[in-house]
């Protein structure tokens, strides 16, 4: 099988080592990728939102399956235009996407499918959301309805703040969404979608705060861990039950089948599981930690889902052990992370037992020196016989490289180690959820 992945970063780098792994994939090309994927793989660099440019390379390597790693190219009709070209896809149509690329269409559909999430209105002026807040009441959740990798997301207990953020979504051009605050830990499933059948991955849980104790501006996510020894048992079952099938089952009946992963943002509050956000394609930095304990070969499972075959496919395996991801930072991230700096010790931290490092923006300079060149340079992934191990190994890791001005969340886990997260009662029981 020939594959070809399209993205950057650390999610695409994770996609990658996943798949070599796999015997089933003897080719394997990206682009445009990053200095990490083109030391393993050809690269080929291309505009990966330009759907002409990304169907021509697929038709050039005579692709047999097209793996769309962000988002950004499922919003601009990249997996439309390569599906009409005859190539089978993992990743949903442009339409489908808008689960993702809209917060209010996302709402809609869970409305339609009776999938609980938070209370939320969608305002177009700033009179609007000034009512909102005040209907809702604070803590304020102030989101951009379009893309924001992450971090157009504002939760703050200052009025004035969370005005100034709609604020400047609205001289973006944009809409948002005034949400209640969800109480309760956070868990993030990816569930693997063929339009009708679905699978669940492991669960995990990420950091998007970038400072230790869910401190200062959120950020696309400084860390993250899988399994999770501490949600209640069936959890999994319930959110496959009560959002991922009913979910797809509407895209199918607007006529827009959800092909792809379908990323479920949850929060376990005081009233049960609610969604907080869906995402079109796998989570980053949680696919790191995710399929980094996989051992069902990922091509066999995403051409699946491309073919419509999932039903065919058995349970997924998993290793035993435990992944952990942390992320390093550049200076001034997320507001304006500085690029160009040189980055030195990744080949040390690799050849640490049970450790991996996946770049995410990092690229070579004219010397053929190792530079950053993004916001998120790169996460170190511990796998360990449990949670504590895996912390050690990669903050042990991390730790190696250096970078300056480099910054990364020293309590990523930390609380999971060391079992002080409270799950509420409503969450653990399922006779009351909902």
């Amino acid at each position: 099988m020939k594959v070809l992945v399209i993205g950057s970063g650390g999610r695409e780098h994770a996609i990658v080592r996943a798949l070599l792994s796999d015997s089933s994939v003897h080719e394997l090309h990206a682009a445009p990728g990053n200095a990490g994927i083109d030391g393993l793989i050809p690269t080929h660099q291309i505009d990966p939102q330009d759907p002409a440019e990304v169907t021509e390379l697929a038709r050039r390597l005579d692709s047999d399956l097209v793996v769309i790693g962000p988002e950004a190219p499922l919003i601009s009709g990249v997996s439309d235009a390569l599906r009409e070209a005859g190539f089978p896809v993992f990743g949903p149509s442009r339409e489908a996407a808008a689960l993702e690329g809209s917060k209010a269409f996302a709402k809609g559909i869970m409305a339609e499918a009776s999938v609980p999430t938070a209370m939320a209105k969608v305002a177009s002026d700033i009179m609007e959301a000034g009512e909102a807040l005040d209907a809702l009441g604070a803590p304020y959740v102030v989101k951009d309805d379009g893309l924001a990798a992450g971090k157009g997301v504002v939760v703050t207990r200052d009025r004035d703040y969370a005005l100034a953020h709609a604020q400047a979504c609205f001289d973006g051009g944009g809409q948002v969404l005034i949400e209640e605050f969800l109480d309760g830990p956070e868990v993030s499933l990816f569930v693997i979608c063929d339009g009708s059948t679905v699978v669940p991955l492991a669960p995990a849980q990420d950091f998007k705060r970038i400072f230790d104790g869910d401190e200062g501006p959120n950020t696309g996510g400084m860390g993250a861990y899988s399994p999770l020894e501490w949600i209640p048992e069936g959890l999994v079952q319930e959110v496959i039950d009560r959002v991922a099938q009913p979910v797809v089952d509407q895209m199918a009946h607007h006529g827009t089948p959800f092909i792809g992963v379908l990323y479920c943002g949850l929060a376990l509050t005081s009233r049960g599981i609610r969604v907080i956000e869906f995402n079109a394609r796998f989570g980053d930095p949680e696919t790191q930690a995710v399929l980094a304990r996989l051992r069902t070969p990922l091509g066999a499972l995403l051409m699946a889902s491309a073919k419509g075959q999932l039903a065919e496919v058995g349970p997924v395996r998993w290793a035993p052990e435990t992944a952990v991801a942390v992320v390093l930072a550049a200076e001034g991230y997320p507001e304006r992370p500085r690029t160009g700096d040189r980055l030195r010790g990744v080949r040390k931290a690799e050849q640490l037992e049970g450790v991996k490092v996946l770049q995410a923006g990092t690229s070579l300079d004219e010397q053929g020196k190792l530079v950053s060149s993004g916001g998120r340079v790169l996460s170190v992934v511990g796998l360990g016989t449990d949670l504590v191990d895996a912390r050690e190994r990669a903050y042990a890791g991390i730790e190696l490289i250096e970078l300056d001005g480099s910054q990364y969340r020293r309590d990523i886990a930390a609380k999971a180690a060391w079992g002080t997260i409270d799950v509420p009662a409503a969450s653990a029981r399922p006779e009351n959820r909902g």
